[in-house]
Parts: structure tokens; C-alpha cells; sequence
């Protein structure tokens, strides 16, 4: 008696035990959701890694054909990686992965950024709804520093093994229990042979598709996200919902099958846990539930592509919403139907942390002067930047801009390629070609693009002579172009095909200002060697220099 009480005990405590683990975990996700859901509105805070940006752009490398798409040059010119992380707020990998895409393929029908502003604006002022999806969204969370898409083409490369063979060990089970009702110790015999097999089959198979469990797992919480949210009262968004609730409708057992198939690197190392351990070792139920469940996935993969992409599309608009009230102000764009035709009132850079806004009304291709560290090639990024977001997120840092829609295409933050064994100038070149290469694809909208220090890799009277045919080319082509150079020479040249404007500093006793405003004309400030002497340079020297520059003015010949 007093032995069966202590089991009674011990029984007791271990389930109270198990019991407070549960509640804490539930607590503990219940405050994290909290936490998130009260912080919409706020900066992005998440810290990435290297090894995890490498692994978010797979989604968009699958599915960027068919599309015009922010190429690699532009993206890394204008570190966009940076700006996707100031919209990152996404909370599973299906949104954080689709907002990556959609950052780099912009929109061309003015109809589509219409329907993402109507759902952005909805979501930014429904509370209740916003918190029911981010809610769904954090349930979901994200695939541990792997691609949702190499989780999934992964997957579906594995044969599906299903047949009568893979009920073989739940046969072999039953046949010895009911041996032993026969003939105790030939059941027990054939039990014991039954389960040294069993479990030496299951090892041996295990072992080859161990790694897809957790992708098993990853796809039966989408379609759960996509069940759960397809269920929800949210009128404004009734046809995401309805396609949400066709796309997983098949799906759906998917969801009960994965409670068998149990992640080894997520084993909490519970009693249910434990068991289902064992249980699986001898009946090889998860990987009967794991080949029925490969095989409805593939029966119905592009009803999976379809809930990643509307999941997709309503935790991109959440996160648009948060970026906006993370800025001192924006604006929607107005697209207008000139090929080249910018009208900015106050735009500024995003990731600058005080930005100095600018003004333009402009209706020809730009060359901008000034000297180094004066704004050129920051203004360069900001009208790229806002365009690209113009055409993502329908949203602008400006208090008003109107621009086309446009392909935008850029040659800025070049190197040289030292695996290729290109040159600077080489790859300048190359960049260029590029552009001029896409302007010659008939399209239906224009080539916008943004070029600083136009062959700078080559000697002065080259670089003069070809860089003002290809800008004159560009021009001729439609192409909508910003260069900063400084060639004053290219001012006159392209004089009447090109708007001139300038960014001007100013030099007070030993120090430079510059305003980092954007002035019409050409610069006609000398500053340059004034700030030798800024830097400690010899009296004697800064005086050569400044009579060698008067005399190149007045012939045109240098002397040294």
C-alpha cells in the first residue's frame, strides 16, 4: 500500500511538473506576442547575420523571371539591404522572404500599388485586425536560417515511399501481440525479432531524410496559418481570405499528420515527446505520416506557392504600415506619363539620420557638380531609393514626388572584379552597356538611371570624349539620367540636352561647410586646393597650384 501511494506521488509531482512547463511556455509565447503586437510603430530592431542575409533572397532568385527586377549592381549601389531591414518587421519567414522580393520587383501597373495602398491604409487603422494577422503571422515564425524555398525544392526532390511495404512494421506488430496469445514464448520470440528489426529499418531510413522532418513540420504550420487566417471576419480583405481558404483546403491534412513527425533538434524532452519517440522507433509512424504528407505536397504545390504569396503579401503591408510611422513624413507617389519628368518637394535620403531635404521640378536629364563629400552621389541615392520604393511600397520620403514609373538601373559603388581580372574601367564599361542594353528592350515604361563619376577609371581627355557620347546616347535612347561628374567640361558639351545643377560647401578660416543643398547651374566654386592648405599643405605648394589652374584657365594648356 505504501509503495502504491509513493507512485501516486511521485506520479503527481511529475505531472504537476509538466503541467507548470506548459503553462510557463504558453505565458511566455502569450508575452512575446504582447510585446510584439505593442511595438507596431516602432524602429526594427532585429539583428542579422551574414549567413542569414545570404538565404532570404532564394525566394526572389525563383522568382524573378518574367519580371523587370531591381538587378545586383543597383541593389548593392544603393545598400538596399539596409533599407529592406528598416521594413523588416515581418514575424515568419514567408512575409520576410516575400517582402525581399517585392523590394526588388517593382511594380509597373499603377492598378497593383493601388490595391497594396487600399490594403496598407486598412491595416494601418484596423487595430484588431492587424493584431489577429501579426498574431497568426508570430504563431508561424520562421524556418531557423533556412530559405522557405530550399526547404520546399528540397523537399520535393524526395521520392514518395508509400505502398502496402510501409505498413509493414505496424503488421509485424500486431501479428506478434497476437502471438503470444497463442503461444507465450514464440510471441515473445517473434516480438522481440519484430522490434530489433523494426528498429534497425527505421535508423537506416531515418537517417537519409532526417533533415526534411523539420520542413514537414514548417509546411504543416503554414497551412495552419493559412487555415486560421482564411477564418478570420476581416471584410476589407475577403478576397485574400477566400483564395487563402481554396490554396489550403486540401492541404489540410497535412496538420494532423505532422503531430507525428517530431523535429529532433526541437525535442523538448517531455514524456509526450519521449513516447512518441519510442513509438515511432518500432512502428515507423512518422515516416509513414512523412511519405503521405510529401505526396499531398506535391499533389498541390502550387496551391503552397499560392499561401506563401498571399502570406506573404499581408505581412509586407504590415510591415509598410510600421515603416511609415517610423519616418518624420512621406508621401504617396503620383506617377505621371512623361518618360522623364521628376517633381520633388522635400525629398530626403531614409537611412540618413538627418537628412537635408531637397527640392526639384525637372522635366530633362540631370548633371550634377560639386565637389567630393558636397551631396552629389547621396542626392543620386535618394531619388533611386524613392523610386524604388515608389513603385514597392507606394511610399516616398517627400513631401510630394511626382516621377514615372520607371526601370531603374544604376552604375555608382563600382569595383574592380579581381576574380574576373576586370579593371576598374572594365567594369565600368560593363555596367554601362548594361543600361544602355536595357533601354534598347521595348518596354512600356522608361529606363531611369543613375550614374556617378561617369568613367572616372580612365585618363582625362578619354574619359571627357566618351563619356558625352554615351550620355548623349542615353538622352537620344529616352533613358531618364542622373550623373554627378566633375568634368565641368561635360556642362557645356551636353549644355541644352542636360539640366545642370550643382551642390556648393563653403570654406571659413580652417574649416569646410557644405549645406547639402541642391542648387540650378553648374558649379563654379574652386575649393579644392584652398583645402590643401585646410590639411596642412605647404604655402609654396597651394600657390603653384592655384597659378597652374589660373593659367589652364585662360589657354587651355597645363604648365606645370
Amino acid at each position: 500500500m505504501e509503495g502504491m501511494t509513493s507512485y501516486i506521488i511521485i506520479g503527481a509531482i511529475s505531472a504537476a511538473f509538466i503541467v507548470l512547463m506548459l503553462l510557463g511556455s504558453k505565458r511566455r509565447k502569450e508575452e512575446a506576442i504582447k510585446k510584439m503586437l505593442s511595438s507596431y510603430g516602432s524602429v526594427n530592431k532585429k539583428e542579422y547575420d551574414h549567413e542569414q542575409m545570404m538565404c532570404i533572397p532564394h525566394y526572389f532568385g525563383q522568382h524573378r523571371k518574367g519580371h523587370f527586377t531591381i538587378d545586383d549592381i543597383t541593389w548593392n549601389d544603393l545598400d538596399m539591404d539596409k533599407i529592406f531591414m528598416m521594413l523588416d518587421v515581418t514575424n515568419s519567414s514567408a512575409g520576410q522572404e516575400y517582402l525581399y522580393s517585392a523590394l526588388r520587383t517593382p511594380y509597373t501597373d499603377k492598378e497593383k500599388l493601388e490595391e497594396r495602398e487600399r490594403v496598407i491604409s486598412y491595416l494601418d487603422k484596423a487595430d484588431q485586425d492587424r493584431a489577429k494577422l501579426q498574431t497568426e503571422f508570430f504563431r508561424l515564425g520562421f524556418t531557423r536560417r533556412i530559405s522557405i524555398f530550399d526547404y520546399l525544392s528540397g523537399f520535393m526532390k524526395l521520392e514518395v515511399k508509400l505502398g502496402p511495404v510501409r505498413y509493414l512494421p505496424i503488421i509485424l506488430f500486431v501479428a506478434s501481440i497476437a502471438l503470444m496469445f497463442v503461444h507465450v514464448s514464440f510471441g515473445m520470440l517473434a516480438f522481440i525479432a519484430m522490434l530489433i528489426t523494426n528498429v534497425l529499418l527505421y535508423f537506416n531510413e531515418k537517417a537519409s531524410i532526417d533533415s526534411y522532418f523539420v520542413c514537414t513540420a514548417y509546411i504543416a504550420r503554414l497551412v495552419k496559418c493559412a487555415r486560421n487566417v482564411s477564418e478570420l471576419d476581416i471584410k476589407a480583405l475577403e478576397s485574400y481570405l477566400s483564395d487563402l481558404k481554396k490554396a489550403s483546403a486540401d492541404l489540410r491534412p497535412i496538420i494532423r499528420r505532422a503531430r507525428f513527425i517530431t523535429d529532433p533538434r526541437a525535442v523538448s524532452g517531455s514524456i509526450s515527446d519521449t513516447v512518441l519517440e519510442y513509438v515511432n522507433m518500432i512502428l515507423h509512424i512518422d515516416l509513414l505520416m512523412f511519405y503521405s504528407s510529401l505526396d499531398l505536397v506535391k499533389k498541390n504545390t502550387d496551391s503552397i506557392g499560392k499561401i506563401i504569396k498571399i502570406i506573404g503579401e499581408l505581412e509586407t503591408d504590415i510591415a509598410i504600415g510600421n515603416f511609415r510611422r517610423t519616418l518624420p513624413f512621406y508621401c504617396t507617389p503620383e506617377f505621371t506619363d512623361k518618360n522623364r519628368r521628376i517633381k520633388a518637394v522635400d525629398i530626403y535620403h531614409p537611412s540618413i539620420a538627418e537628412p537635408v531635404s531637397n527640392c526639384i521640378d525637372e522635366e530633362k536629364s540631370i548633371l550634377l557638380t560639386g565637389s567630393n563629400a558636397s551631396g552629389k552621389s547621396t542626392f543620386l541615392k535618394t531619388v533611386a531609393i524613392n523610386s524604388i520604393l515608389a513603385q514597392t511600397v507606394h511610399t516616398c520620403m517627400a513631401h510630394e514626388l511626382e516621377i514615372p514609373i520607371v526601370r531603374l538601373m544604376t552604375s555608382m559603388s563600382l569595383k574592380d572584379d579581381l576574380e574576373s581580372g576586370d579593371s576598374y574601367y572594365i567594369v565600368e564599361i560593363k555596367a554601362l552597356k548594361r543600361i544602355l542594353d536595357e533601354a534598347a528592350r521595348e518596354e512600356s515604361c522608361p529606363v531611369l538611371c543613375m550614374v556617378d563619376e561617369v568613367l572616372r577609371g580612365t585618363n582625362t581627355v578619354e574619359r571627357i570624349a566618351a563619356s558625352s557620347q554615351v550620355l548623349k546616347k542615353l538622352d537620344e535612347m529616352g533613358v531618364f539620367v542622373f550623373t554627378a561628374t566633375h568634368d565641368i567640361e561635360l556642362t557645356y558639351m551636353l549644355e541644352g540636352t542636360y539640366a545642370n545643377y550643382h551642390f556648393s560647401e563653403e570654406v571659413k578660416e580652417d574649416d569646410v561647410y557644405f549645406s547639402y543643398i541642391l542648387h540650378k547651374g553648374r558649379a563654379t566654386t574652386r575649393n579644392a586646393i584652398r583645402l590643401l592648405g585646410i590639411m596642412g599643405y605647404d604655402e609654396k605648394t597651394i600657390e603653384a597650384a592655384e597659378k597652374s589652374a589660373a593659367y589652364f584657365a585662360e589657354t587651355g594648356e597645363w604648365k606645370l
